[in-house]
């Protein structure tokens, strides 16, 4: 029996040799094959791999519900991480939002009470200054009486020189007073002076014709007390 290098026939090489002839073709018989299969272009694009994954053993149903569910976990926890994302930014903007808005009111509120603080302290300031320049009045006409002739001096003086009819009220205490301290001024005036009880020790009101001249120790002090920005009276009693 032959061997099968034997049984392969050799084909001599074509006629006429020479170097243009040196290429050798030879053309294998179909006896010859042992097994063939025809090729395709497709084999190259992938259809193998399809094949084979087509030939892979089916899942069962538990497999592919477990399959399906986790798919369905993997997915649950993308959507929820992107929301929680979207809700945590949202958040932040809103608290960032009430926290400047609360900020600001409690600003605002401190500033009015600052306000109100500042205008009570300076309320008791002021009537605290009155208070200590009452008695320092009230010391002053008790201690030097004789004063209130400089006030009706001051007052006449101010007096238009075109006034006629003019009238000096005191207190009853103080007429004697007023009547030496500013005789010279009365008789330069030709001013009348009375004793009238209604008007407080320490001012006078001169009368005339062509108006008044409120010189009491009340008028007085309301100017003095609006200067040190205070609306106290002269007396607790006017207060009350």
């Amino acid at each position: 029996m032959s061997s099968p290098k034997e049984r392969i026939r050799q084909v001599p090489p074509p006629a006429g040799g020479g170097k243009g002839a040196s290429m050798y073709a030879r053309f294998i018989p179909r006896e010859e094959l042992s097994s063939f299969a025809a090729w395709s272009p497709g084999s190259l694009s992938g259809e193998e791999e399809a094949a084979a994954a087509a030939a892979e053993p089916a899942l069962s149903p538990e497999e592919q519900q477990a399959e399906a569910l986790r798919a369905a976990r993997q997915g649950g926890y993308h959507d929820g991480y992107r929301d929680g994302i979207a809700a945590l930014e949202s958040f932040k903007q809103s608290f960032a939002s009430q926290a400047t808005a609360q900020v600001g009111a409690l600003m605002k509120s401190y500033g009015d009470q600052m306000d109100m603080l500042q205008q009570a302290m300076a309320s008791a300031l002021a009537d605290a200054a009155t208070a200590l320049a009452r008695q320092v009045v009230r010391g002053e006409l008790a201690t030097h009486p004789q004063q209130v002739a400089m006030v009706a001096r001051e007052a006449l003086e101010t007096l238009l020189l075109s006034a006629r009819h003019v009238t000096v009220r005191v207190h009853p205490d103080d007429q004697p007073l007023v009547a030496q301290g500013a005789e010279e001024v009365l008789a330069a005036r030709g001013a009348r002076l009375l004793a009238d009880a209604a008007v407080t020790r320490g001012g006078c009101v001169v009368e005339s014709d062509i108006g008044i001249i409120d010189a009491s120790i009340e008028s007085r002090w309301r100017r003095a007390a609006a200067a040190l920005g205070s609306e106290a009276p002269w007396t607790p009693e006017a207060a009350e």
